[in-house]
Formats: C-alpha cells, structure tokens, sequence
C-alpha cells in the first residue's frame, strides 16, 4: 500500500484544475508588457482554459514612470474584455488586480487606499530584482495596518532573500508568497529553480501563478505537469489559488 500510494502522489497532473484560479499574469491588452491585442488575449485565455483553469485574476503592472494604470483604467478594460468574452461565446471567468512595483509611490497609493486588490483584501506587489528597498518593512507594516494583505510576486527571483530562512521569515511577518510556476522550468536559472523548490518543500507557498505575458507561457507551464516539484504543490494542500 505504501508503494502504491507514493507512486500515486507522484503520477503526472492531467491539468492544473486543483489550482482552479490562475492568480498573476498581463492579459488586459495594451497596458503593459504583456498581449497588446484582443486576440492575443483571447489565446492566451484559451491556453489557461485548456489547461484546467476555470477563472485567472488578471494583475497589470503598476510602475512610476513606466506603467501608469490607476484603478480606473485597469476595471475599464476589464470590461472591454469581458463583453468581448460574452460576445464571442468564450465562457471564462475572469477578474483583475494589479501587480504594484514597491516603487516611490506605492506607499502613498497605500495611504490613499488606491490599491486594486483581490480576494481577501490580498495586494500583489513585486520588488526590484537586485536591491531590496531599504523601507521594505515600515511599508509592509503600513500595508497591514490600512488593512491590506500583501502577497510578493516571484519571490524566487529575488536573489537577496536566497539566505538560508529568509523566506519563512517573510511568511511569518504575513507576506505570503506568490511563486511563478515557469520558475521551476529550465528556461530559468538554477538559482531561480533552486529557491522555488525551497519555498515548495518548506510549504511556504502561497499562490502559484503563470505571470503569463504571452502564450510561450502557456507552453512552458503545459510542459512542467510532470515536473515532481509541481505534483508536490499542487497536491500540498497549502495553495490558497482555490478559494479566489
């Protein structure tokens, strides 16, 4: 029985639908880095569908100086998409957020209570890839304290916190952590790898996302349903991607 039971929890996933809700990816077209056309957005959807998703949180970047997307801006395109879904007989469900970068403005946006969120009050937020800000904590407090939940992006790419325990530190501090599911794939480094798999066995892992920009995303996440690392999330029972 036990062997039997090993090689169960080991079997390929035929889908990603245990994780229902892809949370993180750039699908709103023409606001950011990610599709700049309806049909490109349509694909792609089609490409999460397919892969057992039954509704994605679509989550634009928010950055000073580079991608300026009030609220406004993101729910009014979030409609363009959804009446075009209805038009079209695509049944999917979908809604938006945003991806804040921690940059000068984003503790204003805080105070302001500007910030888009989903779920549970949960803010998604990513961080500079080379240099932690040195108000990181006073701004997660003040991220708590106005009653927002924060939730880091792809802290797997952040090489400053690979020192042995700095990400349950974050996990206890009430950060939870949003792992990209690409990142276990060999198109990224070893160390980005390395740290993913960390966040996994320590089940630590949050949310799982595709931080889809195009339908290369797609593919590459079809191609880790035999990955052992992802069979073991997916089946942790910790990823809270359902209940959004």
């Amino acid at each position: 029985m036990f062997w039997k039971r090993k090689k169960e929890e080991n079997e390929p996933l035929a889908d990603l639908s245990a994780i229902g809700t892809d949370l993180h990816s750039h699908l709103l077209p023409g606001l950011d880095d990610g599709a700049q056309e309806m049909y490109e957005t349509v694909h792609i959807l089609t490409g999460l569908k397919e892969l057992g998703y039954r509704k994605a949180i679509i989550t634009p970047h928010n950055q000073a100086d580079f991608f300026e997307n009030p609220s406004d801006k993101i729910r009014t395109k979030l409609d363009e998409v959804r009446n075009h879904l209805v038009k079209i007989g695509f049944d999917f469900e979908i809604d938006a957020a945003s991806e804040y970068y921690f940059d000068h403005e984003f503790l204003q946006k805080i105070r302001n209570k500007q910030l888009l969120t989903f779920g549970d009050n949960y803010v998604l937020f990513e961080l500079s890839p080379t240099l932690i800000p040195i108000n990181f904590d006073t701004i997660i407090f003040e991220m708590q304290m106005a009653g927002y939940r924060p939730v880091l992006a792809h802290p797997e790419r952040y090489g400053y916190f690979y020192t042995p325990g700095k990400y349950r530190e974050l996990s206890e501090k009430g950060i939870m952590l949003q792992m990209n599911i690409h990142s276990l794939s060999s198109n990224m480094s070893p160390q980005v790898r390395k740290a993913a798999v960390s966040m996994i066995n320590d089940e630590i892992v949050a949310f799982a996302g595709s931080d889809t920009h195009s339908y290369q995303n797609i593919e590459i996440i079809r191609n880790q349903l035999s990955n052992p690392n992802l069979i073991k999330l997916v089946r942790s029972g910790f990823l809270r991607n359902s209940d959004l």
